[in-house]
């Protein structure tokens, strides 16, 4: 089981496999980069997920080195992916802890694998020695031919076997029929050995043939194990990382809502200022028709008050002319006064004369 044992957030490239110079940016923003610990393969690995795709997913191994090329930017080199990754981060503090925590991983890293390997050696030896031992016995001469005591004592020809002494024939005809069986029977022994050396031969053949089939079979299991493992601890990063995720998600949520809620503000706004410019307008217009209408009534005022000009100059030449018929009326009341005044005492004369006509 795989834990995150140190995290931090920061820009992943890689390095374009074509040019071997320019850098890819595999992440559109910063990304959560991770050291995961496998306890049950003692292993460091460097995993960075972006959404559900794995684009960082290094094994840290001993002859690793990560360099620190610039300011807030790192690198290092991946044999088994065979690329080159790159982080850029947002302090030279974060790059400075990314680098401690690989140096320290990768000192780890070293002594787990020497442990590793001592454990193997002192677990294959025992079992290789039996193994040789099992496989290499048949085919030992002392299994063929026997052992040096034995082959001394062989009597595969007669010399070994006393000269007869010089007595009767009848003697020797036994010696010699003995002679001869045991000659048959070790030669019986001699091919029943080389028959069981021939089976011993083509068993152990087969055996080297059905071991290169295991040690493949092993290989294909064991790149099995690998791939599937490597899938498991995909899948269990995607998982440990979920909680992440979905906080990361509330908090794009919250500010999706919060994003929402301002569009809309926005766009209230905004349509206010549209009923605004439009009553601005209507505004404009009834401005510009009142312009008109001033103008125009401008226009009528002064040629009301040339009228009026006129009408005073006539209205001023009429009161000139009505003082004078005013004068010339005065004039003529005061002579009708006169003669009224003269015809008055003209009537009483007239009247003086005929009363004192009639007396």
């Amino acid at each position: 089981m795989e834990q995150p044992i140190f995290s931090t957030r920061a820009h992943v490239f890689q390095i374009d496999p074509t040019t071997k110079k320019n850098w890819v940016p595999t992440s559109k923003h910063a990304v959560t980069v991770s050291y995961f610990y496998d306890s049950t393969r003692n292993v460091y690995r460097i995993i960075s997920l972006d959404g559900s795709k794995a684009i960082i997913n290094s094994t840290i191994t001993p002859n690793m080195t990560f360099t620190k090329t610039s300011q807030k930017f790192g690198q290092w080199a991946d044999s088994r992916a065979n690329t080159v990754y790159g982080l850029g981060f947002s302090s030279e503090n974060n790059l400075l802890k990314f680098a401690e925590k690989f140096a320290e991983f990768k000192e780890a890293a070293r002594l787990a694998k020497e442990k590793s390997q001592e454990k193997m050696e002192l677990t294959s030896t025992p079992s290789q020695e039996s193994a040789t031992g099992d496989l290499q016995s048949p085919l030992t001469p002392e299994s063929i031919n026997g052992t040096d005591d034995e082959r001394g004592t062989t009597p595969e020809t007669p010399q070994y076997l006393p000269e007869p002494r010089a007595e009767p024939s009848q003697n020797q005809l036994p010696f010699s029929h003995s002679s001869s069986s045991i000659n048959k029977h070790w030669e019986a022994e001699l091919a029943a050995l080389k028959g069981n050396n021939a089976k011993l031969t083509a068993a152990l053949l087969e055996s080297t043939a059905n071991v290169k089939q295991w040690k493949q079979q092993l290989a294909a299991y064991q790149e099995e194990a690998e791939r599937l493992h490597t899938r498991v601890t995909e899948l269990e990063c995607v998982s440990g990382q979920m909680t992440v995720i979905k906080s990361q998600k509330t908090e794009l949520n919250q500010t999706i809502e919060e994003l929402e809620s301002a569009l809309k503000s926005k766009e209230e706004e905004l349509e206010r200022l549209k009923e605004e410019v439009e009553s601005a307008n209507e505004f404009q217009t009834q401005k510009e028709s009142l312009t008109q209408k001033l103008q125009e009534t401008e226009e009528r005022n002064q040629t009301l008050e040339a009228q009026l000009v006129e009408l005073e100059q006539r209205l001023e030449g009429s009161q000139l002319e009505r003082e004078a018929f005013r004068k010339s009326l005065r004039t003529l009341l005061e002579l009708l006064d006169g003669k009224i005044f003269e015809l008055t005492e003209l009537r009483d004369s007239l009247a003086r004369l005929i009363e004192g006509s009639s007396s």
